[in-house]
């Protein structure tokens, strides 16, 4: 059992210092519009949004090695004071060049005060509640997502334009330092008398050996399948939608969002008691039907139906998929693992765009966009039925988390 109280203020506190960073890029929904109301030529306009993406993409793996919980803190702390002058800087960047350092140095801030967080916030997460633990932080991360656009929106009027939201945002980075200040002593108190060994940076020869569990691999590669899936609803549904004339997509994503969030905030305790890998493939196999039956929900029932379909899919799926990772991973490697999940998630959302854009241009409808989203979780449920049960099996909720941390490579 864990010695903390759970939910612990560091917990909390530590997920909503991760929703900081989300309210900072999910306010850029409107950036498109933005750069063409201050003039950039339609030929950057692209480039310049997915920029932000794709340097958080790259620039993830190379910081993941160097982080670890004595130097996440400092890193935290500077990312932080980086995305207040980034979110200011937007009031000048009014060039080409200006606008490519400003989004790189974005991206740079926000994946530094992500990975940090995420390094620090699974050293309170209990093994026991792990389920719950990473259905609260998922949470946390997609609240900006139903909340900032329309609180954007609503301060429209009031202001200039974009620029000064953008700046505006900075404050919950201000009150992100401030939390961060006073939860300094609380986070060294808490993890004093750890094993110093889960206190320093893990080495190379560590790193590529937990790559080699097979449990990890398996589940790192059932994530990728699963945000690539996710990704072509996110960047096509609305065009599919117009195509099949099922409904609003506005009210599509919504359904689903709520869905997903009241899954994780009522269910999240209930996912601790049940075998995770058999949930976690029911959760699949719901998917499987929303991604082919979508092209042809062409009646207002079936798509926002589907829509609380897919809501409540994920909404299982993702954090038993984080849950599964964490009880797999040596101690040492936790925040390793959970961001490189990330990265999976950064890489499907930085290749989808491209890869579904080349589909179309030689010819493929989005319907078949749909169909390979169905495929690819199809494969990713045929490898979660390889984290079979044996013995001790830490991915069934209720075991010995000590048990994957001994060398077995057979999950």
């Amino acid at each position: 059992m864990s010695p903390w109280r759970w939910p612990s203020f560091e917990f909390i506190s530590l997920a909503l210092i991760t929703m900081t960073a989300f309210c900072n890029v999910c306010v850029f929904y409107s950036f498109y519009h933005y750069l063409g109301s201050i003039d950039i030529p339609v030929a950057w306009r692209g480039f310049l949004v997915g920029l932000e993406p794709m340097a958080a993409f790259l620039l993830r793996p190379i910081v993941l090695p160097w982080l670890h919980v004595r130097n996440a803190l400092r890193i935290m702390t500077a990312s932080l004071f980086l995305l207040v002058a980034v979110s200011c800087s937007y009031l000048w960047a009014s060039t080409v060049p200006a606008l490519i350092a400003v989004r790189i140095l974005h991206g740079a801030a926000f994946v530094l005060l992500t990975s940090g967080a995420i390094v620090l916030v699974v050293n309170f997460i209990p093994d026991e509640k792990s389920s719950q633990g990473f259905a609260i932080l998922s949470v946390a991360m997609m609240i900006p997502y139903a909340v900032t656009p329309s609180l954007a929106e609503a301060l429209w009027p009031s202001v200039r334009n974009e620029a000064d939201i953008y700046m505006g945002v900075s404050i919950f980075a201000v009150v992100a330092i401030l939390l961060l200040s006073a939860l300094r002593r609380r986070i060294h108190g808490a993890l004093q008398g750890r094993d110093e060994v889960l206190m320093r940076r893990p080495t190379l020869d560590e790193i590529r050996e937990n790559l080699r569990l097979k449990a990890v691999a398996v589940l790192l590669g059932a994530g990728l399948l699963i945000y690539l899936a996710h990704a072509t609803l996110f960047y096509f549904m609305k065009d599919l939608s117009l195509q099949t004339g099922g409904g609003d997509v506005g009210i599509f994503f919504t359904l689903f969002m709520v869905t997903m969030i009241a899954v994780r905030t009522f269910g999240g305790a209930l996912l601790d008691r049940v075998d995770r890998r058999v949930v976690l493939q029911a959760g699949f196999l719901l998917l499987i039907p929303c991604f082919i039956a979508l092209p042809h929900a062409d009646v207002p029932v079936i798509f926002y139906l589907l829509a609380g379909l897919y809501g409540l899919s994920m909404g299982v799926s993702l954090p038993l998929l984080n849950a599964l990772l964490f009880s797999a991973s040596p101690p040492l490697l936790r925040g390793l693992n959970t961001n490189l999940n990330l990265f999976m998630l950064d890489m499907a959302y930085f290749l989808m765009p491209y890869f579904g854009g080349v589909l179309l241009a030689f010819g493929a409808g989005f319907e078949a966009l749909f169909y390979l989203a169905a495929l690819w979780t199809a494969i990713a449920m045929a490898l979660s039925v390889m984290l079979h049960s044996r013995g001790n099996n830490p991915l069934v909720a209720g075991t010995d988390p000590a048990a994957p941390l001994k060398g077995d490579r057979q999950v």
